[in-house]
């Protein structure tokens, strides 16, 4: 592995929720500017993983984001680092308009003119600029997602982490962010995406691992899963 490309070490991270432990001891790298997708079945500790790389959950283990010993920080420290973060549940401002849930979300780019601004984000998406005066809560789901992606983006990520995306989206929507996803990738944004349509997900990475139990069963590429067909029955199969 190119340690010069190499942009978040993850090694025996442990987290969980009161005295409940879901992590035990998972390691994983991204490398700059690829999609990983990590795949599992409900409950295996994928949004959990991103909530404790995000900093929203106590953690113990080695995690390094560009170089940095990550571990303990806050979460506005790991945003203002690079990294950024779209949660299941979208989170949205729903009294606020489009444009100022966008508006929320910009941070100065690295170098003047450099940074995503909000023409990239309607170029994006173009149906978040013709509602960009509506309440996010008269958005559909799918629009609600763009506005979230959108958002994250504004704070010039250079890893983002995107839990179940395309969940309850209808397919033209599902393709939409597919797309938005694939365009990150061309301008140098890093994607560790939770997916739950195993199809899409391997379709849209580079490398994937699997999750079971806590832990990483598996780690490569998209057609090396394919031929895993013990690990597909017992850690993917429903």
């Amino acid at each position: 592995m190119d340690k010069t490309s190499l942009l978040l070490s993850v090694t025996g991270l442990q987290a969980g929720y009161g005295h409940s432990r879901v992590l035990h001891g998972v390691d994983l790298t991204v490398q700059r500017g690829e999609i990983v997708s990590i795949l599992g079945r409900n409950g295996a500790g994928r949004s959990t993983l991103l909530k404790a790389l995000m900093g929203l959950l106590p953690s113990r283990g080695d995690c390094r984001f560009e170089g940095r010993d990550i571990s303990g920080l806050p979460t506005h420290a790991i945003a203002r680092l690079g990294m950024g973060y779209v949660p299941e549940s979208r989170e949205v401002f729903p009294t606020l308009s489009v444009a100022q849930n966008l508006l929320l979300g910009r941070k100065p780019g690295p170098q003047p003119g450099r940074g995503w601004c909000e023409d990239d984000i309607h170029a994006l998406f173009p149906a978040l600029y013709k509602r960009r005066q509506v309440a996010a809560a008269a958005l559909s789901g799918g629009e609600q997602q763009m506005l979230a992606l959108g958002r994250a983006l504004l704070g010039n990520p250079s890893l983002l982490l995107v839990d179940e995306p395309t969940e309850g989206l209808a397919p033209q929507m599902v393709e939409q962010v597919a797309r938005a996803l694939q365009e990150l990738r061309t301008r140098g944004v890093a994607v560790l995406l939770v997916e739950q349509k195993q199809a899409l997900a391997l379709e849209l990475s580079q490398r994937v691992y699997v999750m079971g139990r806590g832990e990483m069963v598996f780690e490569g590429t998209p057609t090396g899963l394919s031929a895993q067909e013990t690990v597909q029955r017992e850690w993917l199969a429903l």
